[in-house]
């Protein structure tokens, strides 16, 4: 099977309740950096480049929460899209 087709499967089955919660972590941690950085006036220079790791690892930890699927749901997708 194609990598690109899997990460299509992968992205549209059902991610686990542990795995939802950190995605909401991830995004509540992107959305605080952007805030930061689009902050009107002066703000630090050690705040701005907190501000871009935590984007950074809100965006990363958000995609990797996407991916991650129960492998018993993917088994049974995959299966069904081999029998096609």
């Amino acid at each position: 099977m194609n990598t690109i087709e899997e990460i299509k499967i992968r992205a549209s089955l059902p991610t686990p309740p542990f795995f939802q919660k950190l995605k909401k972590i991830g995004l509540i941690l992107a959305a605080i950096g952007l805030a930061v950085l689009s902050a009107p006036g002066f703000v630090p220079e050690l705040l701005t480049e907190i501000a871009g790791y935590a984007i950074t690892a809100g965006t990363i930890l958000v995609s990797i929460c996407q991916l991650t699927v129960d492998e018993l749901r993917l088994e049974d997708k995959l299966m069904s899209q081999v029998d096609l």
